[in-house]
């Protein structure tokens, strides 16, 4: 379970980045990207965390993912407060975002047998759950090439099986099929099912209505560092005034 509570996170603005930003930061010594937002992520249920471009969504799962500290409020991963227990939580959550760096030199093999051997996992464990990871991906085929040569795709698919080898609790996505084609974001999409089908807590970000509609159970809008919906999809659709779910999306941020 993920208890997100009141949660802020202020990022200090250097002079450079203050000019950088325009008029409208010139005096502005900090810049809230997330603003007392609360929400809870339940075992065996997805949650999807959705907003534009800069609404504070990965600054938020960087936060529980213990990457980065929170100016005030509280999160509890596990039953694990995640200031005061920071190991505890990485030992039981896989956070994949397309932005974390794999090594070119390595195979994706490779690269996901040195993370299962920093988790310290038994090699027949391993072995059977990276096969397992291989077939539902389809990464068999590639799992020998340097990662160098490989395809965005073909990344994106080595990146969820490295943080998925060692069989985490909690899975946090951060926009897992951006960038990628039709045929590999279904398999991420059946990935993700796969995890809430195993009771794992789940959760992602997207700002892509479609993916939502098709797998998430609950959900929150966050727009500006600022929560505009918690609760689950069926809420949703029923408080619905527009047709689509991206025009009612669209309505909510504009009114914001």
């Amino acid at each position: 379970m993920i208890q997100v509570q009141n949660l802020v996170k202020d990022f200090k603005l250097t002079r450079k980045i203050r000019k950088e930003m325009g008029e409208e930061f010139k005096n502005r010594k900090t810049l809230r990207a997330v603003d007392k937002i609360s929400f809870t992520c339940h075992p065996g249920r997805i949650f999807a965390l959705l907003g534009p471009n800069g609404a504070g969504k990965t600054t938020t799962l960087r936060m529980i993912a213990t990457m980065l500290k929170p100016t005030s409020g509280t999160i509890e991963v596990g039953g694990y407060d995640c200031q005061k227990n920071p190991q505890k939580i990485r030992e039981k959550i896989g956070f994949m975002t397309g932005q974390t760096a794999l090594y070119d030199r390595l195979t994706p093999y490779e690269m996901v047998k040195y993370i299962a051997d920093l988790h310290e996992m038994d090699s027949s464990v391993f072995e059977s759950r990276k096969d397992k990871i291989f077939e539902m991906l389809k990464i068999h085929e590639f799992a020998n090439r340097r990662i160098a040569r490989l395809s965005s795709g073909m990344k994106q698919k080595t990146s969820i099986a490295r943080t998925i080898i060692h069989d985490p609790d909690v899975m946090v996505f951060d926009e897992p099929t951006t960038g990628l084609d039709v045929m590999t974001s279904r398999a991420i999409i059946k990935l993700i099912r796969s995890c809430k089908d195993e009771g794992k807590t789940v959760i992602f970000s997207s700002h892509r209505m479609g993916e939502v509609n098709q797998v998430c159970d609950d959900m929150a809008i966050i727009y500006k560092g600022s929560l505009f919906f918690n609760g689950g999809l069926d809420k949703f659709k029923s408080e619905m005034t527009h047709e689509t779910f991206e025009d009612e999306f669209i309505h909510m941020v504009g009114e914001a």
